[in-house]
């Protein structure tokens, strides 16, 4: 939903997206790009139609709220402009490191200044498409960024070459739809990335925004764990990263029953088992979910990817997990999770994260005992509609 947002921005007419998200990254990503200069004609849950001549901003501040991917992608699309602009956020955003841009922005003609690599961040372009060399192991998202904002720019003979670059999938997904709005990118096995096609630009498209895997992945979990559980509009073709809880349901013995786009899912004997979290580290919350009910010790690599989230996952993963029973070790990059034993109900708090709130949400089901989830509105992040899903599955929960 973000990159259809970026990219309807970018295209000199009217886009129409399909099936919209409505989350707060989603709303923060539309009031950017309406910053930027883009109108939004009409806003409905089936679809959302949007106008634009392009990045023309009509004001001097941009606030990307929480979204990660936000203030990485549209940093550098704001940059396209020739305008002094101030990128901000809000609440955990303030804390993430942005140091990426104060060490490419120059070579690519942009005038930047951070708070020591921490938003808030003033920029002036425009930018210049030039070869670059970045490194790609902090996110992806800063590549989605340049990418976009290089296709908008006219990349021309430009290459950005990456080194250690992590989570490819989401790299796959941001080229799909850049694809869809009429650029082409190519690259050599994620190490450099190219525009082939000369004078290519985005294009106004209806675009359909897929189901979201992320999200879909709590959902699948609560089934192996507390009761069937069948989704419709999850596509195992997608190339969105965390279609691969899938591998991991199947690692640790779920029933799992898939039929073109709709998913089933429910409670079985369930396993320890092993997974390569390193592309796909969202996946961790809802995988430790998993692990607890699994016999034995679940091991998960890529605990690295966890540091700068919302929260420091892999810490608050272990800590919150502690309090409902479920012992987590962290060894460097490993995370071994100590499952099959009853999980208690407890309090535990989400760190304001989302994900946290999701998969303690999740691991409650099949506890013993209530378990109170306190700042349980992080969810409204990605996903507003989880408790109502899941109390639709009958689910017995309540707010306060």
């Amino acid at each position: 939903m973000q990159r259809a947002c970026a990219a309807a921005l970018l295209s000199k007419g009217i886009t129409t997206i399909l099936n919209p998200g409505s989350s707060n990254d989603d709303k923060a990503a539309l009031d950017v790009i309406t910053k930027l200069g883009a109108s939004i004609l009409s806003i409905g849950p089936a679809e959302l139609v949007i106008s634009s001549e392009g990045v023309q901003p009509v004001g001097d501040e941009l606030n990307c709220g929480e979204s990660g991917l936000g203030i990485r992608m549209f940093t550098p699309i704001a940059a396209t402009s020739g305008k002094s602009l101030r990128v901000t956020g809000t609440g955990s955003l303030l804390t993430r490191p942005l140091h990426f841009f104060d060490e490419i922005f120059p070579a690519l003609g942009i005038s930047i200044r951070s708070n020591n690599g921490f938003l808030p961040i003033d920029i002036t372009g425009p930018l210049k498409p030039a070869s670059i060399t970045i490194d790609g192991s902090l996110s992806s998202q800063f590549l989605t960024g340049l990418l976009m904002a290089f296709g908008a720019a006219g990349a021309g003979d430009a290459q950005i070459t990456v080194s250690n670059l992590k989570s490819k999938p989401y790299i796959d997904l941001t080229i799909s739809v850049m694809r869809e709005f009429g650029i082409t990118v190519e690259h050599d096995d994620y190490r450099v990335f190219r525009f082939p096609v000369k004078g290519e630009a985005f294009m106004p498209c209806i675009y359909q925004v897929e189901g979201d895997w992320s999200g879909g992945a709590f959902l699948l979990i609560a089934g192996a764990v507390a009761g069937r559980v069948r989704i419709e509009g999850l596509d195992p073709a997608s190339t969105q990263a965390d279609k691969a809880i899938l591998q991991a349901l199947r690692s640790a013995g779920a029933a799992l029953t898939i039929e073109g786009t709709n998913i089933e899912c429910e409670p079985a004997a369930l396993n320890s088992f092993h997974f390569d979290a390193t592309d796909c580290p969202d996946l961790f919350p809802p995988l430790v979910a998993l692990a607890a009910y699994g016999a034995g010790v679940s091991e998960i690599t890529g605990v690295t990817r966890l540091e700068h989230k919302e929260s420091n996952r892999g810490i608050t993963l272990k800590e919150e997990f502690g309090k409902l029973g479920v012992r987590i070790d962290l060894d460097g990059d490993l995370m071994k999770v100590l499952g099959g034993k009853d999980l208690r109900g407890n309090a535990v708090h989400s760190r304001h994260d989302h994900r946290i709130a999701m998969a303690c949400t999740v691991a409650a089901l099949a506890a013993k005992g209530e378990t109170v989830v306190h700042d349980a509105e992080a969810i409204d992040k990605s996903f507003p509609e989880f408790y109502n899903q899941l109390k639709q599955l009958g689910a017995s929960i309540s707010s306060n």
